[in-house]
This record gives C-alpha cells, structure tokens and sequence, in this order.
C-alpha cells in the first residue's frame, strides 16, 4: 500500500502588489527586486479578520469540489504553517470547521517553508498504516502577516497563498517513493521571529523593535539552503538509483530565483524541467511547491517522476520523491 495524491487546488487572494508599488513603500525598485530574487508580483490578503484559515478553508473548499468528495469522506486534515490564526487552537481546526468537517481530526505542523513535504511524509505514514484513507494536506500561509514593509531586504520576498492536496491509498506504482529529512537547530538565529513566544513574550518594547516580522540573514540562509536542498534530492536520487534524466520535473522550494538557478545548475537538470512561479508569487513558504503543482498541473501526466525539496527556518529541510498519480482533466 502505497499514499498518492489523488487531486490538488489551490487560491490565493485577488489583491496584487508588484514592484512599481512596492518601490513606493520602501527604497527599491523592480530592477533590484528582480536581479536579487526573482520575484515580479505577490498576492496579499487585506480584508479584515482573515488570515491563513481563510486562505486554507478556500483552497479545501475547491479541492472537495474537485475531487467530488463530501465533509463527512475526509478521516484527517493536516495543516502545515507559519502563520497561524492564532497561538492556539490550531490552523486546521478552523479549516475543518470551515469546510464542514464534522468526522475528521484535524491537526497542525510547523515545519516552516518545508512544511508541505514534511506533511506528505506524516500523511504518508498515516495511509501505510491503514489508520486513514481520505487525508487532506492544506498549506496555508498568510506571510504578509510577518512582513516588515519598512525592510527592504526582506518585505519583497514574500506573499499570501493556500495550496491543498488529497492523499489516499494505492496499490499502483505511484505516490511517494521516498523522502530524506533533516533538521539543523544551529540554523536558529539566522532565520527566525524574535519576539512573540514563550522565550520573549510580545511587550510594547518588542513591538517598538518590530520584532514580530521575520528576522533573516540573507547570506547565510542562502548558502545553506542550497547546499542542504542540493544534498537532500542528491541523496532521494541515489537511493532509488535515479539518475537526473530520469526524473519528469523538478520543484523546489520558491524561496528565490537565484537559489532555485544555483541548484539547478549543480544537479545538472534542464532548466525546462525545473517547475517556476515565483515571479507571480513570491515566497509562500510551505505552500509553495503545492501551489507551483497545481498552477503546472496540465503539464503533469500519470507515471512522472518528480523530485520536490524545500529548506526553511530551524533550520528544517528535505527533499521528497512523487511518482505523479493522475492526468488533469481537460478545463480543471
């Protein structure tokens, strides 16, 4: 028995800041923008009183819709973010209320911009076990909530999107195959939210400091991010003696263009073959790599093999090989 992804949607919100705009609330420009990381737009949520649930119970809501499947046919929602509606209760519990979930449990997972596989992994032991058959993997990630737009260096990298996924069993020669984790604690003070948990609870003070917004240095996470993704989907490769031509696709983590071209280019892959759409989007941490699925998910066919890796905060990566289980229908 074996966990595929049976159906995939995915939302982000109508609101579109580009970099003319951008340029207009901090001191940059799209040249720089672009050159740097690739990134040309972001969708953000404005309207009051929504966050990431929102974002997670719209993207679910389609994925249902889609995959013709009712509340009541779902065992389990999995919900992986960095941005939760609140400290507690949890993300997915608001998803699952929201999408009429009234027999599934539902949970979160903080594993930063590697939630999405991380996730895979917990629902695939989930499915393998026979404990579950109708798992829902929702990455929801409300990041212009931890954005400092008073940063130059870090307020055009990110943006708000929900990306979803329908995980069931098979006996076919599909789903995941293999995934390879790890996790660096060291990576802590390099990429982090100083304030607002337990450690440095939010005061006045803290707020003053903008310690509520992300916090990174940007040479060190990205030297780590692409030697540690690199390694991690070398080491997928070689454990299931699979050589770069072999594999149909190739999505990493939208974190930055130029870490996506530097790993690209050290595993030797066609570039045609590496998934792209950052420049729409921008860094939607764990939903990325399922919202870049599901924008290229016409191109994908039944068989393809697909090596996904991500790297984010912890600091937490991985890399994760996906034999592709369906062909989109044609108008989906």
């Amino acid at each position: 028995m074996n966990a595929k992804i049976s159906g995939i949607a995915s939302y982000v919100p109508d609101d579109i800041l580009d970099n003319e705009m951008l340029s207009k609330m901090v001191d940059t420009n799209d040249e720089w923008i672009t050159t740097r990381v690739g990134v040309k737009e972001r969708r953000i949520l404005r309207e009051e009183g929504k966050g990431s649930g929102h974002l997670g119970i719209m993207a679910v809501r389609k994925l249902m819709d889609d995959c013709h499947i009712s509340p009541d046919d779902v065992d389990l929602l999995i919900c992986a973010t960095s941005n939760p509606d609140y400290r507690f209760p949890s993300t997915a519990s608001v998803i699952a209320q929201g999408c009429g979930l009234e027999k599934a449990y539902a949970y979160d997972i903080q594993a930063a911009c590697a939630g999405f596989i991380v996730t895979m992994q917990a629902a695939r032991a989930y499915i393998q076990s026979g404990l579950y058959k109708k798992i829902i993997v929702v990455c929801a990630e409300k990041m212009s909530s931890m954005t400092d737009y008073e940063d130059r260096a870090t307020c055009p990298l990110f943006g708000d999107a929900a990306a979803a996924v329908l995980v069931e069993p098979t006996d076919e020669p599909v789903g995941v195959v293999d995934g390879d984790f790890h996790v660096d604690g060291t990576g802590l003070p390099h990429l982090l939210m100083k304030a607002g948990g337990s450690v440095k609870p939010a005061t006045a003070q803290t707020v003053a400091d903008r310690e509520h917004f992300v916090y990174q240095e940007g040479r060190a996470v990205y030297k780590h991010a692409v030697r540690d993704m690199l390694s991690a989907s070398q080491t997928v490769m070689e454990r299931n003696s699979l050589d770069v031509s072999q594999i149909d696709w190739f999505v990493p983590h939208q974190a930055n263009l130029r870490i996506i071209e530097a790993i690209a280019d050290r595993l030797k892959i066609d570039s045609e073959k590496v998934l792209v759409n950052i420049q729409h989007y921008g860094n939607t941490s764990a939903a990325s790599i399922p919202l870049c699925l599901d924008e290229y998910k016409h191109r994908l066919h039944k068989g393809d093999k697909i090596v996904m890796t991500a790297f984010g905060a912890g600091f937490t990566w991985g890399a994760m090989y996906l034999i592709w289980a369906f062909d989109t229908p044609a108008g989906k």
